[in-house]
């Protein structure tokens, strides 16, 4: 099987190409990540479940591509879970794994797509990163989240080697906007010896 789309994704520059990407990538997304492990949903769904124990509480699954985030929340004992990703291709495969209770796209252009408050709890797993989405979807989803409000993502280590999406984190920290719940680096994707920080951050 090839690598193709998974090693290319670390060189896109724009929103269109990385839109263009991942609908291209869509149908062989699954297999090629999970060839190598990938072990980042799991970890934060899990974390998330240690501060959120909550069955009934909705979640927002930000940029939730083929549902592979889903599966994982659902795993760890979510039972409400929307999704919401700008690639109508990769939520075709998000539909068919049954975990979703809505699904939803938007335009990867759009500043702010999502309702403030709306939801207790978002994830956003291996979605703010290099080729992926930039360090200000973080500050975004942060201010959608109402007073108490948990994010759990994960930065992989090319988004920890660039600090501009580090730094995004720090300000919300320093500034006293958010407390860091938890932080945990640990596997990615094994097979490309790849790693990952997860994180619950809430907001103050």
């Amino acid at each position: 099987m090839s690598d193709k789309y998974l090693k290319d994704v670390y060189n896109l520059d724009t929103p269109q190409e990385t839109h263009a990407h991942y609908q291209k990538w869509a149908s062989s997304y699954d297999a090629e990540v999970g060839a190598h492990g990938y072990a980042t949903p799991g970890r934060v769904a899990e974390a998330l479940w240690s501060k959120l124990p909550e069955p009934q509480t909705p979640i927002l699954d930000y940029g939730c591509g083929t549902g592979l985030s889903g599966v994982a929340l659902r795993a760890a004992g979510f039972e409400v879970i929307d999704g919401v990703d700008p690639t109508p291709k990769m939520l075709e495969g998000a539909l068919a794994k049954g975990v979703y209770r809505s699904l939803s796209t938007f335009e990867i252009t759009n500043p702010d797509p999502l309702d403030q408050g709306a939801y207790k709890a978002i994830t956003a797993i291996g979605v703010i990163g290099v080729g992926a989405a930039p360090p200000e979807v973080f500050d975004m989803l942060m201010r959608a989240l109402p007073e108490g409000g948990l994010l759990g993502f994960s930065f992989n280590d090319h988004a920890l080697e660039d600090v501009s999406y580090t730094s995004r984190l720090n300000d919300w920290l320093d500034m006293g906007a958010a407390r860091l719940l938890f932080r945990e680096y640990g596997p990615h994707l094994p097979g490309m010896d790849l790693k990952s920080d997860v994180y619950i951050v809430e907001k103050a």
